[in-house]
């Protein structure tokens, strides 16, 4: 019961994730607007993961999951009643909120229930993320009207919300003395720092995609269904297809490793994707970009946990912050070179972020070290 719990919220992160790339094109919007709506998503995503990790340490997973869900689901039944531009900024903050604290709790929680294998375990769980865009970007572009979509979605999540009510979570570490006067330590380490910085650099590659690769490609003269299919088909499909297969690998390869090696296949396949035009050949290299960014996001988490034992939602929370300062940054630049130039080198930003990925991973290896020194010592003690 309780990794269905987990599973099911995390669908349904995966599930609302692409829904403003998917939805975009239909609210005609100008360049200006569809940026400062993904910055709207990002400042609830920020605020939220912010207040959620504390919350989970002190209170445990169940209120925050709760909570997080029921903001969700409000946003999507308002979302077709919106009524025009400050409507879906109002309605957007909102499901930031509940997306936030969603993806915070549901991945403290699946960590929880084995950490010695917590990589594993939440590339395992984060599979359902991209399940969860493959039925989104599909649906939007081949099924449901954006309204039905919309309401399709937030019933999905009143179940998982019903789920999440029945389960039975594990104590929150506040039980054993966590305290909010500890976040500050946490927040001046540079192992946290370092890992904090590669989620930001990822998350504004992933997001990046997810809010702007559809109207990129209907640039490219893709119908929209066509534009839909290949993010469902290519993108989602292959972070579904590298989370299945990485975590096998993580049981026998060190998660910085992979994450070093997912940095560099990050970089050259999101720039070989720039420079295709045949729908073929961009499906394939958006696939590809898919199963490079796949073991990213878990993996970082999992380090996060196994670095910081102590308070660990709290610490995921810091770095799951960073990352949506990473969205709220890179899409407001996107939506703003897109104005003056044209989303093709806009979305160059992608490559070079993966570019410095790759050099942050470098100056974590030692830094990872020396603190895992530190946290076996403590045990010993």
């Amino acid at each position: 019961m309780l990794i269905l719990a987990a599973v099911l919220a995390v669908f349904v992160y995966g599930l609302i994730a692409p829904v403003l790339g998917a939805l975009l094109p239909s609210y005609r919007l100008t360049s200006g607007q569809e940026g400062m709506l993904a910055l709207s998503y990002a400042i609830g995503l920020i605020v939220a993961t912010l207040i959620a990790g504390p919350m989970i340490d002190i209170k445990g997973n169940k209120r925050a999951l709760i909570l997080g869900l029921a903001l969700v689901t409000a946003s999507l039944w308002a979302a077709p009643n919106a009524g025009g531009y400050a409507g879906l900024l109002t309605v957007y903050v909102v499901m930031g909120l509940g997306g936030g604290i969603v993806v915070t709790g549901a991945n403290a929680l699946a960590g929880a229930v084995d950490p010695t294998r917590r990589g594993s375990v939440l590339n395992f769980l984060n599979l359902f993320f991209g399940l969860g865009g493959i039925v989104t970007t599909y649906a939007a572009s081949n099924v449901l009207r954006p309204v039905t979509l919309c309401y399709s979605i937030g019933t999905l999540t009143i179940i998982a919300l019903l789920v999440n009510l029945a389960a039975k979570t594990p104590p929150p570490s506040g039980e054993l003395g966590f305290r909010l006067n500890e976040v500050p330590v946490l927040i001046s380490k540079p192992a946290l720092i370092l890992l904090s910085l590669f989620l930001f650099l990822y998350v504004s590659c992933e997001i990046g995609i997810w809010n702007w690769l559809q109207s990129y490609l209907i640039s490219l003269n893709f119908t929209p269904k066509r534009a839909g299919s290949v993010v469902s088909y290519g993108f989602a499909f292959g972070i579904l297809v590298g989370r299945v297969v990485v975590s096998r690998i993580l049981v026998k390869v060190p998660a910085i490793t992979v994450t070093f090696v997912a940095a560099i296949l990050m970089a050259v396949t999101t720039f070989v994707m720039l420079q295709l035009h045949s729908a073929g050949a961009i499906t394939i290299a958006v696939f590809c970009a898919g199963l490079s960014m796949a073991p990213v996001f878990p993996t970082t988490l999992a380090m996060v946990g196994d670095a910081f034992p102590r308070g660990t939602a709290t610490a995921m929370c810091i770095a799951i912050t960073l990352g949506w300062v990473g969205l709220a940054v890179s899409s407001p630049i996107i939506g703003h070179v897109k104005a003056d130039s044209d989303l093709n080198h806009a979305l160059l930003l992608l490559p070079l972020f993966s570019v410095l990925m790759i050099v942050v991973n470098v100056l974590l290896r030692p830094v990872l070290k020396r603190r895992t020194n530190v946290v076996l010592a403590a045990r010993a003690t």
